[in-house]
């Protein structure tokens, strides 16, 4: 860790903020502005949709003007995303509140290339270990997003009104962070010949898809299962504060782990830290079965967010194996692509089916990308190709 990485991780840590108190109080004031219940989870599904479509735009800009210029842009969207979530409450419109969190998609996209930058911060023997403390300061996250939506819940005489308030000031602050950052040069490029691999060639590796399997659909599960616990807990008459402190322990389970995944990463591979995240998501689901209390909710939200740490960062680190650092910006871009499609399927279907078919059937279905993810790691396996 140096200067730069523990700044970057700070960063992190108020990109957590953001997305955490997004999670917490965009399906609840969704449901209490949509003309329809099953609509519910859009301004989630937004915010997912407008990360998807700003994709290649952040490749654009990071390839154009380099990673601090892009990042400053997307905090500037963060902030402006942040005022207009405010205006939507108070003025009741369900459908600017959508369009906030398709606007603030552009900053999400930016943000998922936060654990990217992380590895070009740290020396080439420590990158597994840079990605993944990087990821840790999303703890930061778990402290503050589900406090701060309580605290500023009843500001400005509208329910959340304030949390979308207080979020402009982090984008400020997190602005101020990245303006400290000292980023590496962009490449230098001379002649076409230099310029990498066509993008789907890149695509076609084994690797390249399965790293890209296991981000988006480890993503996937846990935007599914996330993003309905606020409704399914509502639905069994739990509080707004009982919602929070299992949100708060799901992304607790998403980020501790940060401290040692970099490790075991470089001890056992990839593919087997990949792996172990299958199995937790599969008890995560099975615990979600057995019961409606707080105690379940805790538990599989909790091992949820640790699946889905072992999953993404080994897919994050596992995909470095897949492109020159000349070709990062489009293979990147192509991998976030991949999740935000994946994550926005998913947020919408989180709510139509938690409010139509209910948190037991919606449990169930979560059992099939899972499985998916744990039948591409034993494909790569088979194919014997460097991990």
């Amino acid at each position: 860790m140096n200067k730069n990485l523990w700044l970057l991780t700070l960063a992190q840590g108020l990109f957590l903020t953001n997305n955490v108190t997004f999670i917490a109080i965009n399906g609840l004031v969704g449901l209490s502005l949509a003309p329809f219940g099953w609509m519910a989870t859009l301004p989630v599904m937004g915010y997912v949709v407008g990360g998807a479509l700003s994709t290649g735009l952040v490749a654009h800009s990071q390839k154009l003007w380099g990673r601090q210029r892009s990042f400053q842009i997307g905090l500037i969207v963060a902030f402006v995303s942040a005022l207009m979530g405010v205006a939507a409450i108070l003025m009741q419109s369900f459908y600017l509140l959508v369009l906030t969190t398709v606007v603030a998609g552009y900053y999400s996209a930016n943000g998922q290339l936060y654990r990217f930058a992380a590895a070009e911060l740290a020396p080439s023997t420590g990158k597994e270990k840079a990605v993944s403390w990087v990821m840790a300061g999303g703890l930061i996250g778990a402290i503050v997003g589900p406090n701060l939506a309580t605290v500023t819940k009843s500001w400005l005489g509208q329910p959340f009104a304030g949390a979308y308030l207080s979020l402009s000031v982090m984008a400020i602050i997190s602005f101020a962070i990245i303006s400290r950052i000292e980023f590496p040069p962009l490449p230098e490029v001379v002649g076409k010949n230099q310029q990498g691999r066509e993008l789907s060639i890149i695509m076609r590796q084994p690797i390249f898809v399965v790293a890209a399997l296991g981000a988006s659909l480890g993503y996937g599960v846990m935007s599914l299962l996330m993003s309905a616990t606020p409704l399914a807990m509502q639905a069994c008459s739990l509080s707004f504060e009982d919602t929070a402190f299992v949100l708060q322990w799901h992304v607790i389970g998403m980020f501790a782990p940060g401290f040692f995944t970099g490790h075991l990463i470089q001890r056992f591979g990839a593919l087997a830290i990949m792996g172990a995240g299958v199995v937790i998501n599969l008890v995560c689901i099975v615990i979600a079965l057995n019961g409606l209390d707080v105690t379940h909710f805790v538990w599989a939200l909790f091992l949820l967010g640790v699946g889905w740490n072992f999953l993404f960062t080994a897919s994050t680190t596992l995909s470095l194996k897949a492109y020159t650092p000349i070709e990062k910006d489009r293979a990147q871009g192509a991998i976030n692509f991949c999740v935000f499609t994946t994550m926005g399927f998913t947020a919408f279907a989180s709510g139509a089916f938690v409010t139509t078919q209910g948190w037991h059937w919606l449990n169930w279905g979560s059992f099939v990308p899972v499985l998916i993810t744990g039948a591409g790691l034993i494909w790569l396996k088979l194919q014997k190709t460097p991990t």
